[in-house]
Order: structure tokens, then C-alpha cells, then sequence
């Protein structure tokens, strides 16, 4: 169990939701208080903004990359187009006041060290790690040792490496780690979700608490994972599909985004408890759908107790059909109404 913003998280206990702006703010200020807003009032508890200096993880400067925005295919520096989305430190004081304001979590995944020391003047209350830097264990080992709890997600990853990066953060000597089922692709189809890796995760590593970060489009995905005991879920959203940008197409806009959380909080109340028992609008059902022994026509005292004159009808208020056999061939005891549920006082 983990505990983020006074919630315990734990496997298959109350969802903990993610509205993932990443780099959909599209490095206007403006915008990133927009996205703000718009995750509060989808009902989540966090909002999760990416930070970074494109200088400190971009290696060549001049490497390009093809994404798709507004139906087009883009073809860019990638060190350009990442430079961009960066914001300074005094707008990321606003942006952790707007969220103050708004009386929501904020979080974001630093790229460095330096980006993490600069969130840390934030009181992040926990650190998330993207796919790409999952390997990355020198970089795991000196995020764990702030304490706060780290979020990792496991993309492009084998079960080997899952173990590594688990060994290098600390986890299984206790370190709080929450495990994020992710495919990296955007979106990802249907058949490479693979949810049943849930599975086998809780399997192997029967302590961890576990979650799902979700590329697909629409809500199935991460209501389904609510059934394989995913506790914590994060997805892009935008304000708009059509903005200029590569994550814009795929994200939720903030109509879906609702629905998504919409769905994850039903999902898990449709979980329930595992005690197999009637509900209470069952019992109140059960008198009305089940069977009980009727009398079928007028029956006088003494007489014999047979199909002819007992049989099983509804309601389910009386004698339980499992007597049935026990009863006939009893007699009488009073005369009996066609009708009437047959009482035990009206056997002998």
C-alpha cells in the first residue's frame, strides 16, 4: 500500500486518476492553466505535465522526427520541436499555483536531475518515470534517494528488466513503487494492450501496487484493467484534437477525458466485494421472484398433503421449495384457502 495526497493506494482499492497534459500546453502558459481547469473538472485527482530541458536529453540537435499533426505528417528537429514545449522555472510556479488553486494534485515527470531539483522547490509529491527512462537505472537509483514514491512506467520492457529497474529504485527492500502497465505506441491498438500482463506482473511481484498508463482511444481499455486490480491510471488529454502538435490526434478532448474517469469510478464500483451474498434489493426481490409452497385448491383438515392440493408458486415468503419432498404426504391440520402460503402449523 502507498500513500499520495493522503489516498492509499493499493490493488484493486479506490482508482487514482491521471489527466496526463504532457506536452499539450504546446508550450504556451495560457494554455497549460487551460489544461488546469479542464482536469479538475473531469473529477481527476492529478494533473501531469512533463519537464525538461530540451539541451540536457536530446543528443544531436540536428536529429529529425516525423509526427502526425492536424492530418499531416511532420517532419522536424527533434530538439527543435522539444525546445519549444519548455517552460522556466517562474512558469512553473504558476502552474503549481493554478493547481493549488484549483485544489488539484499536481505532478510531473522530470527528464534530469536538474529537472527533478527544480520540481522538488514545488514539494512534487512524487516522482513519475516515462518508458524511455525505465532502463535508465543510474537515473532510478538517484531519483530513490528524495524517498518520494516513484511511479514508473514499463513500456518496451520484458519482465527482466522490470525486475532490474524494481531492483535498482529499491522496491522489493520497501521502497513505495507504483508499477504502470504501459505499451508505447500512440495509440495502441486493441491486440498490443495485452492486459492480461497485469497478471503477470501481480504474479510475479505479488507486493507491488500496480496501474495502467493508457495509449489506446477511448475508456474500455483502463475500465477493463479496474478488473486486474489496476489502482492508478494516467492518459493524454488536449484541449483540442486538431491543435498543431504529436500528441494533439490521440489525446482525449475534455468531453472524453470525463468520460474516461466517468468510467474507471463505475468499473470499480461494479467490482464490489467478493462475498457471495444476496444485496439487499435481492432479498427484497427474493420475496417476490422466488417460490414458496401455495395451497392449489381448498383443502380440508386431515386431508393428505399431494401434489394435487400443495405446489411451488410465487412469492418467495414462505416455505422454501427445498421441504417440498418433506411435505408430502403430511396431512392437514386445519382446513386450508386455495391461495394461502402453506405455514408449518398447517402440517402434521
Amino acid at each position: 500500500m502507498i500513500e499520495i495526497n493522503n489516498q492509499e493506494l493499493k490493488n484493486y482499492g479506490k482508482p487514482f486518476i491521471v489527466a496526463e497534459a504532457g506536452i499539450n500546453h504546446n508550450g504556451e502558459l495560457t494554455k497549460a492553466i487551460e489544461m488546469i481547469e479542464v482536469a479538475k473538472r473531469s473529477g481527476v485527482n492529478a494533473v501531469k505535465f512533463q519537464t525538461f530541458r530540451a539541451e540536457e536529453f536530446c543528443g544531436d540537435k540536428n536529429q529529425m522526427f516525423t509526427y502526425q499533426s492536424q492530418g499531416q505528417k511532420i517532419t522536424e528537429s527533434m530538439f527543435e520541436m522539444f525546445k519549444r514545449y519548455e517552460f522556466n522555472y517562474d512558469e512553473w510556479l504558476q502552474i503549481k499555483q493554478k493547481c493549488d488553486d484549483e485544489n488539484i494534485l499536481f505532478l510531473s515527470t522530470p527528464q534530469n536531475r536538474s529537472d527533478l531539483d527544480l520540481l522538488l522547490k514545488l514539494e512534487l509529491p512524487a516522482i513519475k518515470v516515462g518508458s524511455d527512462d525505465f532502463t535508465n537505472l543510474p537515473l532510478l537509483e538517484d531519483y530513490s534517494t528524495t524517498k518520494l514514491p516513484m511511479i514508473v512506467s514499463c513500456g518496451m520492457s520484458d519482465l527482466a528488466e522490470v525486475r532490474q529497474a524494481l531492483d535498482a529504485i529499491g522496491t522489493f527492500e520497501g521502497y513505495p513503487t507504483i508499477l504502470l502497465l504501459c505499451t508505447s505506441q500512440y495509440p495502441t491498438p486493441p491486440e498490443d494492450v495485452n492486459l492480461l500482463k497485469l497478471k503477470t506482473l501481480a504474479n510475479a511481484f505479488p507486493d507491488l501496487v500496480l496501474g495502467f498508463s493508457d495509449h489506446t482511444k477511448g475508456i474500455l481499455a483502463s475500465s477493463l484493467a479496474v478488473g486486474f486490480g489496476a489502482v492508478f491510471f494516467e492518459k493524454h488529454f488536449t484541449l483540442d484534437n486538431n491543435l498543431a502538435g504529436p500528441d494533439h490526434w490521440f489525446s482525449e478532448n475534455p468531453e472524453s477525458l470525463k468520460d474516461w474517469v466517468d468510467s474507471i469510478h463505475q468499473s470499480y464500483q461494479m467490482m464490489g466485494d467478493s462475498i457471495v451474498r444476496p444485496t439487499s434489493k435481492e432479498l427484497e426481490m427474493r420475496k417476490l421472484a422466488r417460490r414458496s409452497i401455495v395451497i392449489l385448491k381448498d383443502t380440508k383438515k386431515g386431508d393428505k398433503l399431494t401434489e394435487e392440493n400443495i405446489g411451488l408458486r410465487r412469492a418467495g415468503n414462505g416455505l422454501a421449495p427445498v421441504v417440498m419432498k418433506d411435505i408430502l404426504g403430511s396431512f392437514a391440520s386445519q382446513d386450508l384457502v386455495e391461495g394461502n402460503l402453506l405455514e408449518l402449523k398447517n402440517v402434521q
